[in-house]
């Protein structure tokens, strides 16, 4: 009798990189986020700057009884919204928007495509991050749903195919619980727009490096308190300051130098 197995022989992970195409057999597909015109290209051609200027290959629905949480979030570096499938994918989100290495978020950015194990497979990865340094990939994924051998199928030749390229790839589950509250608490001070750029000059006046937050709060005892403690949230959500997210913020976490934007 056939053995039954969930996964056929040829899709176990294991077995990734021993039929695995080179990228020279991979194409990936994107739509300009102008024209909505649909482009595929071999995917050893395809540059950040052409792919940043994508738009999502694939949009979310609404619909009754939907097990995920959708939606869009406004990101201060794209300047615009950028979607998301669901809660844990608006976490991994909210730590690219902080991060002043990355300056361009393209959500469900292409359709990769290759040949692994004799058969053709597809994968539309969660996020493009264009950084300072190389591309980043990014697959949003409970933890429950790694070790599922599909998935991880999935997850090991997509890495394969996105390192080739020299660039970064990173199958993201598990957020720091304490971080991903701080960082979404100063997300709520993330708008630029709506910030006094003279209050903020006057605050970079008062060396505040080696302070804590309260004593920040306190530094500008001629302007409202809900406005100075707002910009110097702005400040640390721009990266003038940084803080130690590891720990909840309260009025004795110390303000250093950030790395800036």
């Amino acid at each position: 009798m056939e053995e039954l197995s969930a996964v056929p022989a040829e899709d176990d992970p294991a077995n990734v990189g021993k039929n695995l195409g080179s990228p020279r057999s991979a194409a990936v597909s994107f739509r300009d986020a102008e024209t909505l015109e649909a482009r595929s290209i071999d995917w050893r051609l395809a540059s950040g700057d052409m792919l940043e200027r994508a738009a999502p290959w694939r949009t979310f629905r609404w619909y009754r009884g939907q097990r995920h949480y959708s939606g869009t979030y406004w990101s201060s570096t794209n300047k615009d919204h950028v979607i998301y499938e669901s809660r844990l994918e608006l976490g991994r989100l909210l730590l690219a928007d902080f991060d002043p290495t990355v300056t361009r978020i393209v959500a469900q950015p292409f359709l990769l495509q290759t040949t692994a194990n004799r058969r053709q497979r597809r994968h539309i990865p969660d996020f493009l991050l264009i950084t300072r340094d190389v591309p980043a990939v990014i697959d949003v994924k409970p933890s429950w749903q790694l070790e599922k051998p599909h998935v991880k199928f999935t997850l090991d030749w997509t890495r394969k195919l996105v390192e080739s390229r020299g660039w970064r790839y990173e199958v993201w589950s598990q957020p720091d619980a304490v971080e991903l509250q701080n960082v979404r608490f100063l997300a709520g001070y993330r708008n630029s727009r709506l910030f006094d750029p003279a209050l903020l000059s006057e605050l970079r006046e008062k060396h505040l490096e080696g302070r804590t937050l309260g004593e920040a709060f306190d530094t500008a005892a001629n302007r409202p308190p809900a406005l100075v403690r707002s910009a110097v949230l702005h400040m640390i959500w721009t990266a003038e300051f940084s803080v130690n997210l590891s720990r909840n913020l309260t009025r004795s976490t110390i303000l250093q130098k950030g790395p800036s934007r």
